[in-house]
């Protein structure tokens, strides 16, 4: 039996009003749709519902049955849709983010305290990830990747400015070994490597020269997923790293690392908040967006 819901719902408004012109003027329409409404109901059911005269309708024993069973989840479900829909109105419950883990302004700190405190009914979920992923299938409302790596298929919108990679040393490196001349001399030093799982070859360090680009792969020493323990091996003299120059940029200005092959490390696009679309969006994303949009000029 295919029930019409939609029907349903309009039985319920009948039973209620027990009268079609008051039901007809609840819903807006014509009094005649009400009664074919109701005709077609009852017709795909098998079985009368109301009983209609000239001034009023009744419930037949199955149209009360019918009544008392589905009336309470039409309630229910009016209840949801008018809460869904309150969510239109204001910047309010969980927003889910994936994070690149070297989007270091994203996550330093400030950016999402003052979003929080701004709008204190929003709560951020924040999964920090390097792995490539569908954030619609997986359930989050946005993320965060450098430009290069979004599908074009996304909304992205910048939140960071341009970013550059840098090779890094400590001093104390710099002067024991004599630190390359030109990136290709990095294979004969140790270096410390960035992987983002297991199993996956070490990432090949970028960099350009005369506007041509290319990649250099290093015998990494040590392999990690994590830029942190990167840093810390390479300010404890275990030898050169590469990664965003936002990342090293207070240890480069306490002194605990030097960069290098800086003429060889050009500026490109840097990270974007991104998300699926701009229709219907709903009001804690679009209070994010705002929040963290780069400004212009």
């Amino acid at each position: 039996m295919n029930i019409d819901l939609n029907a349903i719902s309009i039985f319920c408004i009948v039973a209620d009003e027990r009268n079609f012109r008051a039901a007809a003027d609840r819903l807006g329409v014509t009094r005649s749709a009400i009664s074919q409404t109701i005709r077609k109901l009852e017709e795909t059911m098998g079985i009368a519902l109301v009983q209609r005269t000239t001034r009023s309708v009744s419930l037949t024993e199955a149209g009360q049955q019918l009544y008392a069973e589905v009336s309470p989840s039409i309630a229910n479900l009016v209840q949801a849709a008018q809460a869904a829909s309150s969510l239109s109105q204001t910047a309010r419950g969980q927003l889910r983010l994936a994070v690149s883990s070297i989007a270091e302004r994203f996550l330093s700190g400030p950016l999402l305290a003052g979003f929080s405190e701004a709008h204190p009914q929003v709560q951020l979920d924040i999964t920090v990830t390097d792995d490539e992923f569908d954030i619609v299938a997986e359930h989050y409302d946005a993320g965060v990747r450098l430009g290069e790596l979004i599908e074009q298929d996304m909304i992205a919108v910048p939140v960071s400015s341009e970013q550059r990679q840098l090779a890094v040393c400590s001093p104390d490196y710099a002067a024991r070994f004599a630190l390359p001349s030109h990136p290709r001399d990095l294979i004969r030093h140790k270096c410390i490597g960035w992987r983002p799982r297991p199993g996956i070859a070490p990432y090949r360090w970028e960099f350009a020269e005369n506007g041509r680009e290319f990649a250099v792969a290093v015998e990494p020493e040590f392999t990690t997923n994590d830029m942190q323990l990167m840093t810390k091996l390479a300010c404890a003299g275990a030898g050169i790293t590469f990664g965003m120059e936002e990342t090293f940029a207070p240890y480069l200005a306490n002194g605990q690392l030097v960069a290098m092959l800086e003429e060889f490390s050009p500026t490109f696009a840097g990270f974007y908040l991104y998300y699926p679309s701009r229709r219907n969006l709903a009001p804690k994303l679009r209070a994010f967006i705002d929040h963290v949009r780069l400004p212009r000029g």
